[in-house]
């Protein structure tokens, strides 16, 4: 008897994969793919602290350029490279501002964790295939 259930449970594990398993692999393939470019999108906007000698300059590029080459791939991709590069112009103008103001010049360090900071945790939203919008984003791309 043990003999007859090790097929039968074979045999409905195996049409249960053949059925189940494509789909399933389907679907999150080519989510996985929208997730990983739009937390790229997100995570070009770090290329400030890497760019010299233009550091605030570079997340807006960076973003910019993973942006425009991705948008028409996903709706997804598309939308967080929105998000993504109005809040780099945002805290482009934001540092601007305070960066020609006496007070202003001891704020950039704070600018620039908050940054940091709103840019980590939309990247990781994008990669959960969640939708995030920036605090303190002015929305020039809708």
């Amino acid at each position: 008897m043990p003999k007859n259930e090790g097929p039968n449970k074979a045999d409905e594990a195996g049409s249960d994969e053949s059925s189940a398993a494509p789909a399933k692999r389907q679907s999150p393939e080519a989510g996985s793919d929208a997730r990983r470019w739009a937390m790229f999108c997100h995570l070009a906007g770090l290329a400030w602290m890497m760019v010299w000698p233009l550091p605030i300059i570079g997340g807006v590029v960076a973003t910019l350029i993973v942006w425009q080459i991705k948008k028409d791939d996903d709706p997804f991709i598309d939308r967080s490279g929105k998000q993504a590069l109005n809040f780099q112009l945002s805290m482009l103008i934001y540092s601007a501002v305070l960066a020609i103001t006496v007070i202003g010049v001891f704020l950039l360090p704070v600018v620039a964790v908050l940054n940091i900071v709103f840019t980590i945790i939309a990247a990781v939203r994008a990669g959960d295939g969640k939708h995030y919008s920036y605090p303190l984003s002015i929305e020039f791309i809708k």
